[in-house]
């Protein structure tokens, strides 16, 4: 492809990463729900181009709602969007030669750690943002304070400890959203590429994903921290709140492991995405599952060590 083609993709992976926040900007909050497919086309550039393309659509996304808005929303856009697509395309698009010859791609599991670091590092930065996290509780309760108004007589008992609890866990909650966000823009992407034959690398089987080896480690410091009390013990809820999302792709991918050991794997499979979207307990299921696999190497210990979900990504 030459340089003119590229910057014209470039240009429109750009403009419609901000049009979805340009339309709110300019008065149109129907176009809120469009907002969660903002890095959509950055990951699109980028997975099928190169992390420049992914940069350079990031930074025209950015100078058009510092043009049409304010150089916060700028900020904001290119915080939440550009710099984590871009980081990720570009460990995504890392690769060695193996020994036979073979290409090796930079594994799932790594790039889901990535993620969990990039959703923790998004906490870190409220508190400091804010003031800490008296400062940020007090920020949440008073932005949830309306919605609550309308549940709840003031004087309604639990209440208060509801309001508390929201308070507590919001952070988390936001970051995990954001990481499942990022994580379906993503997939989306590398899937319409690879349907057109563009993508950059091969779309990996979520069956191979593995978390490193020292994964299991951050449950159990988020776990300590909650019992130090204060400021650690916000944190460390919200952490594992966090880390729920990499361990329920850990999870889904010792499913998918089983799954494919079937004659009918697919069968297996829609009928549980289709009990978790109704219910959404079984995903807890799957998140301990996901768990107890990265603490004890399931998949390497049994006969599906030889399957698709048994290889190690650190």
């Amino acid at each position: 492809m030459g340089r003119t083609g590229i910057v014209g993709i470039t240009t429109l992976c750009g403009a419609f990463a901000a049009g979805p926040s340009l339309a709110i900007a300019t008065g149109s909050p129907s176009s809120l729900i469009l907002v969660y497919l903002s890095q959509l086309p950055l990951f699109i550039g980028g997975l099928w181009l190169g992390a420049g393309v992914a940069l350079a659509a990031g930074v025209t996304a950015s100078i058009m709602l510092l043009a049409a808005s304010n150089i916060t929303a700028a900020l904001m856009f290119a915080a939440v969007n550009v710099v984590p697509v871009i980081l990720l395309v570009r460990q995504a698009l890392l690769a060695r030669t193996a020994t036979a010859g073979a290409i090796e791609w930079y594994p799932p599991g790594l790039l889901t750690a990535w993620l969990t670091g990039l959703g923790l590092t998004a906490i870190a930065v409220a508190f400091l943002l804010v003031g800490g996290p008296d400062s940020l509780q007090s920020a949440i309760r008073e932005m949830l304070a309306p919605a609550l108004d309308r549940l709840f007589d003031e004087r309604a008992p639990g209440r208060d400890e509801l309001a508390h609890l929201l308070a507590m866990i919001t952070p988390g909650l936001v970051a995990a959203s954001w990481m499942a966000m990022t994580l379906i823009n993503g997939i989306l992407a590398q899937g319409l590429l690879a349907r057109f034959g563009a993508s950059w690398r091969p779309s990996p089987a979520l069956a191979t994903l593995s978390l490193p080896r020292w994964f299991p480690v951050l449950p159990v410091l988020a776990a300590a921290t909650t019992a130090v009390g204060g400021t650690m013990r916000f944190f460390g809820i919200n952490m594992i709140i966090v880390l729920t999302v990499p361990f329920c792709l850990a999870g889904l991918a010792v499913l998918h492991t089983i799954a494919y050991r079937f004659s009918r794997p697919a069968l297996l499979l829609v009928s549980f995405y289709v009990l978790a979207g109704l219910f959404g307990w079984p995903l807890l299921l799957i998140t301990v599952l996901g768990l107890i696999d990265a603490s004890l190497r399931l998949r390497g210990r049994s006969p599906f060590r030889h399957s698709l979900g048994g290889t190690n990504d650190g």
